[in-house]
Formats: structure tokens, sequence, C-alpha cells
């Protein structure tokens, strides 16, 4: 799997609107998209952590380079209170046992 993890800093005003139009965004059918989280640190109030999920990194820069993707990055972007920070890169899972 390929992905990336962004660190949001986004006010706790914002982070329900930022809620909001993930779950709009999710809707659309992404080729090669497996799944999307946001934590919440307990402990910081003023941001929030993404990761994505992709089957490859094929699929990943396909979405990157298309234009409804940067749209949706623009409505993001004017919820955070700076811009992300990215880190992209393989994914390595493992499942728990107990």
């Amino acid at each position: 799997m390929y992905g990336t993890i962004a660190r949001l800093k986004v006010s706790r005003d914002n982070l329900e609107k930022l809620r909001e139009l993930s779950e709009e965004q999710m809707t659309r059918n992404v080729p090669g998209s497996r799944a999307a989280h946001v934590l919440v640190p307990d402990e910081r109030d003023d941001e929030a952590y993404l990761v994505v999920f992709f089957e490859d990194k094929a699929s990943y820069q396909r979405n990157a380079d298309n234009p409804s993707q940067h749209e949706d990055y623009l409505k993001m972007r004017a919820l955070l209170d700076a811009d992300p920070e990215w880190i992209d890169g393989e994914w390595w899972s493992w499942e728990m046992s107990g």
C-alpha cells in the first residue's frame, strides 16, 4: 500500500467543519483508494493528523494529479491555519492478535 500522512494545523472551531467536508469528499469514487483516517490528539488543541491509503503509488499519484482532488484540497486548506505538512510513502501493516 501507498499513501500519506498530513499534519494539519486546525482550530477547534474549524474541526467539525473539517469533519463534514471530509465526509463529503470521501463519497467520491477514487480508483485505488482504500481508506482515510483522521487522528485528533487529546492534548493538542490545534492539530489533527490525516492518513490516507491507496493500493499503490500509481493510484496515489493519479489522484494527486486529478484537478478535482486539487479543488478538494483548496476547500480543506481554507479551514486550516497553515499549509499541511505531508509525508508520502509506502505503508506496511500487520494484523494484531488478541
